[in-house]
């Protein structure tokens, strides 16, 4: 059984910066890819980032395009989402999720294409 588990959220103040971290365990193949979802009260579910694990090839969304940065450890299979100059617009409870499919520029976003998500971490941006 694939299980995730994200950590590294908290109450940060605009212009700071958290790193998120999503651990995989179960997992039959080593080709599979991990994103990063958030939910804002009252908003939809939205993509964030995803990155392959073949190839390392990351994809994110417009929003968080220079802010963001997605990394893996293969070994480790756990995925970090560094954010950085946060604004109160990423405030979300941030979701890591995974499939035995590598991300495509079109989909990548798309929650359904994802077999197995995490329990979340929120993250709070506020003065």
């Amino acid at each position: 059984q694939v299980q995730l588990v994200e950590s590294g959220g908290g109450l940060v103040q605009p212009g700071g910066s958290l790193r998120l971290s999503c651990a995989a365990s179960g997992f039959t193949s080593d080709y599979y890819s991990i994103g990063w979802f958030r939910q804002a009260p009252g908003k939809e579910r939205e993509g964030v980032s995803c990155i392959n694990s073949s190839d390392g090839r990351t994809y994110y969304a417009d929003s968080v395009k220079g802010r963001f940065t997605i990394s893996g450890d293969n070994a480790k299979k756990t995925v970090f989402l560094q954010m950085n100059s946060l604004k109160p617009t990423d405030t979300a409870v941030y979701y890591c999720a995974t499939t035995l499919s590598s991300c495509t520029e079109n989909a990548w976003g798309v929650g359904g294409r994802y077999d197995y998500w995490g329990q979340g971490t929120e993250v709070t941006v506020s003065s």
